[in-house]
């Protein structure tokens, strides 16, 4: 079959699947897999593949080998119950693919909700729904790629892997648990949220803890005391110059617009106990973010840094300094070359869909390309339906054009990536 007569056939097929494609999303939307409960997803996930016709491999990631590896961060439970799904196709002789996606979600609240967070409701062009683009879009992307390529009668040449990961929302420990599985390719798509762009990059992402201690005193002689709240109010503006000093020095090409990429603030502020008592203590929550090719340890010793020189100027805080702990999710930051074939391969392949050119960028978030780049050998560009906007919003939402776009653009990828 001639590549134009390949296309049109893909096409076509991706047409006639439309509503298919559509059910297929709304179905993954219909599992509340919150992180921690995607046992029910995965199980569907795994009849899902075995209908399309591929090989498939169901496990629980090893906890106690998790921990052993660089990759790993801590973590409060383990993994029983919680399986990944990988599907493979095998080829013959061409280069291999792998697509890459995450099942689980973060919770929803349905009465803040206009739109059921779990049935996947329609309104126009646009499908809400809890995952709908963060990343169940995604996830219906690659699955119905492949399997409208495989009905239209089109069999690729290259080996095709698609992974489904747990715990992407607090580690990243389902795709590192493939990675030590031994799955990998010749190059890799993460279908993350990208607004339909091409993004070689993804940021990384550095939670951290403050404490800020006060000196306590009864209320009738709050003077004799240190107020812990008005401290930790002064470290949080800290924190909140170090963006800005941050997003002054810091550049990367694909970030012109560097200030959603480097965000470095305060998302939770304890203090106090009773409303009539002086807070001696306060807790500050927060996360920092790092641009490709950044140093992670360099980055953390700039926060503490900051903190340490703000307290100098303090009266109280200069000698009873505050405690800066890292602990909480941690992301590497990740990218491979814009100009990477695969990057080249799908960017083509989106302008063919299209009739644009597509627009190469930057992640704003972290990814699970981290595992795939650093350990699994695996050169990962991250493509999807799904707008980052979107992501972990109330009533959460994709367009059902640009999934079905990202459908088309993907499947035309695997043609020509993998012959």
């Amino acid at each position: 079959m001639a590549r134009e007569e390949i296309k049109k056939a893909i096409f076509k097929a991706v047409d006639e699947s439309r509503d298919e494609i559509v059910a297929f999303l709304q179905k993954l939307i219909s599992f509340p897999s919150v992180t921690g409960e995607e046992k029910g997803i995965q199980e569907f996930i795994a009849g899902k593949l075995s209908e399309i016709g591929l090989e498939v491999d169901i496990w629980e990631p090893d906890w106690e080998e998790l921990k052993k590896h660089p990759g790993y961060i801590q973590v409060d439970r383990g993994y029983e119950g919680r399986p990944n799904v990988v599907g493979k196709f095998r080829g013959g002789g061409g280069k291999s693919l792998l697509f890459n996606g995450h099942v689980d979600v973060i919770p929803a609240d349905p009465s803040a909700w206009k739109h059921d967070p779990w049935l996947g409701e329609i309104e126009g062009d646009r499908l809400y729904g809890r995952g709908a683009s963060d990343m169940k879009s995604g996830l219906a992307a690659m699955t119905m790629s492949l399997n409208c390529l495989l009905e239209a009668g089109i069999r690729p040449k290259g080996e095709i892997i698609l992974e489904y990961v747990v715990d992407e929302e607090r580690s990243g420990h389902g795709t590192l648990a493939c990675v030590l599985r031994g799955y990998k390719a010749d190059a890799g798509i993460c279908c993350e949220t990208s607004d339909l762009n091409v993004q070689p990059a993804c940021i990384g992402r550095i939670w951290f803890e403050i404490l800020v201690s006060g000196k306590p005193a009864g209320i009738a002689r709050r003077w004799e005391g240190v107020d812990a709240i008005e401290k930790g109010y002064k470290i949080a503006q800290a924190v909140l110059d170090l963006e800005k000093i941050r997003i002054n020095e810091l550049r990367h090409p694909l970030y012109p617009d560097n200030r959603g990429a480097l965000p470095c603030s305060i998302g939770v502020f304890e203090a106090g106990s009773f409303p009539s008592a002086l807070a001696d203590r306060c807790l500050l929550k927060g996360s920092m973010a790092t641009l490709p090719g950044e140093d992670s340890e360099a980055a953390k010793k700039q926060l503490v840094e900051q903190v340490q020189n703000v307290a100098k100027t303090d009266p109280w805080l200069r000698y009873h300094p505050p405690e800066v702990r890292f602990t909480g999710y941690f992301a590497e930051p990740a990218e491979i070359p814009a100009d990477h074939p695969i990057c080249k391969t799908l960017a083509a392949a989106f302008r063919e869909v299209t009739g644009k050119n597509p627009t190469i960028s930057g992640r704003e978030g972290a990814a699970d390309t981290r595992f795939l780049v650093k350990y699994g050998q695996t050169p990962t560009v991250i493509f999807g339906p799904g707008r980052t906007a979107q992501m972990h919003a109330t009533d959460e939402w994709v367009s059902i054009e640009d999934v079905v776009t990202a459908v088309k653009t993907l499947a035309l990828t695997i043609v020509d990536w993998c012959g």
